[in-house]
């Protein structure tokens, strides 16, 4: 592989553009990457130390890469903080790493802000984007005196979990790692076709509090690609940035797919997506039709990837899931693949069972504070996270859904995304959820939960018409009992529904 590197790249250049914000400020390689090394010796003066822990509290902003790659140069742990969550929830993350250094965005707020302040006897570092009360703004702090970096080991992201059905956990590798992981991970793109800069830019539409959007986003800085940044997504906007910014490589989910398809076609049509090279998209199931119609808009361009914040998985291009729909690909370069019962027994062909993966780096991680969960997870070299799938005979692997969301109705399995995805499907669907309702003789059933498209609107009539609807597409035992309209479904800010959240609302 030819040299790579945020730092090699700046050394060529170092007045290419590295990023450019919502706002439409530009900046350059020099300034990011100068302004980040500032930090990480503060970081260092404030007494921090290789394997102490930086939370970044933050929306999308260049200052949050700023910080990240501090924390990186500095030999820290950074954590990723949702910003949307409760002053408890932040808390619990905060004390449950460790964090001794926290950046924060002075838009947050006093109700955000006031808690995080109160930590400051705890931490060494509490650092503002932004003027704050109580708070150093980070210009100011790393312009401050500060030796130079003693000689050390890269730091790496400590991601938590999503916590959609518990509290969150934190995946933990070793930070001597760290290095040989990013390495792997740009040869795995350059495979997949995409190339070092090559005038590539990379549109991230996604929070970075997130795992994979962060993890796109530092990858394609190491490529030498120019970043994008977004602070919401818009359908519209999303389409006027790819063709004013000529953006070819991109990360979005299903319900983005959706959101997209859903606009009227004049205005689907009116900015060009020509420039686009390598789209992949991931976090939930796909529904088919949505699949095809994106393939047929955008071209072959779109691939279907499957993991975890603890595993890297599959990947389908589209040829293979157009030939297999439905698939998620076969196992990336340097993972396996194998689908096991719970006694460990490996499953033959179309059976389901629990997916377990060797990821692909060849590390192995932790969950951070907690041993049991740490080796209920392992098997071998083999990893799970709880989803249910099985392979073709060709090794495709295809998932149906997590074990925790799977209803049992009479002793039959039942998986919620499968009925989803035909609900979405239906024009005058704009979001729905299915889990399992209790049910006297057949233990559970699936109750829908149905957000209406903006000119639908609930009905008996339109109940009746999505029970026919899925009948065409579902077996009858898969039919919800139920359908209730919502206003909105929660989801954070990148589409994945918060289930967590609708159990607990909707509990007796």
């Amino acid at each position: 592989m030819d040299a790579f590197g945020l730092r090699h790249f700046t050394a060529r250049d170092p007045d290419a553009i590295a990023v450019i914000e919502q706002n439409g400020a530009v900046w350059s390689r020099g300034e990011l990457l100068a302004l980040a090394d500032r930090t990480a010796r503060a970081f260092a003066a404030a007494g921090l130390k290789p394997g102490n822990v930086l939370a970044i509290v933050a929306p999308n902003c260049a200052e949050y890469l700023v910080a990240y790659f501090a924390g990186i140069a500095a030999g820290l742990y950074v954590v990723p903080i949702n910003w949307h969550l409760s002053p408890p929830e932040i808390d619990y993350v905060l004390e449950n790493s460790g964090a001794t250094a926290i950046v924060a965005h002075a838009r947050l707020g006093g109700r955000r802000l006031t808690p995080l302040r109160a930590r400051a006897p705890r931490v060494r570092a509490l650092v503002a984007i932004g003027s704050a009360a109580g708070f150093c703004e980070l210009r100011d702090f790393a312009h401050a005196p500060a030796p130079a970096l003693a000689a050390g080991p890269e730091g790496r992201m400590l991601p938590y979990t999503s916590a959609t059905t518990g509290r969150p956990k934190a995946v933990r590798r070793a930070l001597s790692g760290a290095r040989h992981a990013l390495r792997k991970f740009i040869e795995w793109h350059l495979a997949l076709g995409v190339a070092l800069e090559h005038d590539n830019v990379h549109l991230c539409s996604s929070m970075l509090y997130h795992a994979a959007p962060l993890d796109g986003v530092r990858v394609a800085l190491e490529m030498g690609h120019r970043v994008l940044l977004t602070e919401t997504w818009e359908p519209l906007a999303v389409l006027e940035l790819i063709e004013r910014r000529r953006v070819t490589t991109t990360f979005m989910t299903p319900t983005m797919f959706v959101r997209l398809l859903k606009l009227p076609s004049e205005a689907r049509t009116r900015h060009a997506t020509a420039t686009l090279r390598f789209v992949v998209h991931g976090g939930a199931p796909c529904p088919h039709d949505v699949k095809r119609r994106m393939l047929a808009w955008w071209g072959p361009i779109i691939w279907e990837a499957y993991g975890s914040t603890e595993a890297q998985g599959t990947i389908a291009n589209s040829e293979e899931w157009l030939r297999r729909p439905g698939t998620v690909g076969r196992p990336i370069a340097g993972s396996r693949l194998a689908i096991l019962d719970e006694q460990g027994r490996e499953l033959p062909a179309g059976e389901p069972g629990l997916i377990y993966l060797a990821p692909y780096t060849g590390e192995r991680f932790e969950y951070h504070g907690d041993d049991a969960k740490t080796r209920a997870c392992w098997r071998g070299d083999l990893v799970c996270v709880g989803d249910i799938g099985y392979v073709d005979d060709d090794g495709y692997l295809f998932v149906c859904g997590r074990a925790s969301e799977l209803i049992i109705s009479s002793g039959m399995n039942i998986y919620p995304a499968e009925i989803e995805q035909a609900l979405i499907e239906h024009p005058a669907v704009a979001d729905c959820a299915v889990f399992g309702a209790p049910h006297e003789l057949l233990g559970e059933v699936p109750h829908a939960i149905v957000q209406t498209a903006s000119d639908s609107e609930p009905s008996a009539a339109l109940t009746r018409e999505l029970m026919r609807f899925l009948g065409e597409r579902v077996a009858a035992m898969k039919l919800p009992r139920r359908i209730e309209y919502r206003t909105t479904l929660p989801r954070d800010p990148n589409g994945k529904l918060l289930r967590r959240a609708l159990r607990t609302e909707l509990a007796p």
